[in-house]
């Protein structure tokens, strides 16, 4: 973010307030040497992103033990204002089965649901945030035109 740019910057405890209301999120990652960008629905957990997937997907295989930003957002593109928050740290498969079991009950649910499903966790490394509230800026309203 730069100082200029007509953006607030938001703390790590509002990020993460603004991330626990929000339904989904994206995941980025390296797909063949290229970034990739995923919707995913999420659960904040320790103060990071969990998503649920198929075992077998190409995205536990893509992520797994590396590090990827995952964003969530809101925009209101009528008021123009809006958040976004992105962490960035190591996303690993949840194998330990008690936190498994813990988050089979309280966590995400997938949107295509599997047989054989496992648990994604990103442990913040990194959580940034910003806001824009109704077109201000630090030079003032929006330009007429």
């Amino acid at each position: 973010m730069y100082p200029s740019d007509g953006f607030r910057e938001l703390d790590r405890q509002e990020c993460l307030r603004l991330m626990a209301r929000a339904p989904m999120g994206r995941i980025v990652h390296t797909r063949h040497a290229l970034p990739a960008v995923l919707p995913v629905n999420f659960s904040l957990d320790y103060d990071g992103g969990v998503l649920r997937t198929a075992a077998a997907s190409e995205l536990v295989r893509a992520v797994d033990g590396v590090v990827v930003a995952f964003e969530a957002d809101e925009v209101d593109a009528a008021a123009q204002s809006g958040w976004s928050v992105v962490v960035t740290g190591q996303a690993t498969v949840v194998t330990d089965r008690v936190e498994h079991t813990r988050l089979f009950r309280g966590g995400p649910r997938s949107w295509a649901p599997s047989p054989d499903e496992v648990f994604v966790r990103i442990a913040p490394e990194l959580i940034t945030g910003r806001a824009l509230v109704g077109g201000r800026s630090v030079y003032g309203t929006r330009l007429a035109f």
